[in-house]
């Protein structure tokens, strides 16, 4: 069973950076298609961004393009969400997931592996 593990969680003040982490624990195999969703409060889990691996190829929620960067370290089979320009809006839990196969999903449905979460609270 892969598990998914989120790092680099916290509190930033508005405008600020962070950047989180995402690696698979226990026993892991390649992903190629990684993805972090969000969810606030109240509200329903929604895409932030996917990358696939393999080639590269990201794509992002209108939200938080040309704000957030998603990347992949290969070597480290790790993923990363780099978060600039944060605004309150931007306060939720975040999740990582992967997907098995290699098409690209803004579903959440259609991710097989997930973390626990990552608290990311931006502060005005």
């Amino acid at each position: 069973q892969v598990q998914l593990v989120e790092s680099g969680g916290g509190l930033v003040q508005a405008g600020g950076s962070l950047r989180l982490s995402c690696a698979p624990s226990g026993r892991t195999f390649r992903i190629y298609v990684m993805g972090w969703f969000r969810q606030a409060p109240g509200k329903d889990r929604e895409f932030v961004a996917a990358i696939n691996t393999g080639g590269g190829i990201t794509d992002y929620a209108d939200s938080v393009n040309g704000r957030f960067t998603i990347s992949g370290d290969n070597a480290k089979n790790t993923i990363y969400l780099q978060m600039n320009s944060l605004k309150p809006e931007d306060a939720a839990v975040y999740y990582c997931a992967g997907r098995r196969g290699v098409k690209m999903s803004r579903n959440g449905l259609e991710y097989d592996y997930w973390g626990q979460g990552t608290q990311v609270t931006v502060s005005s």
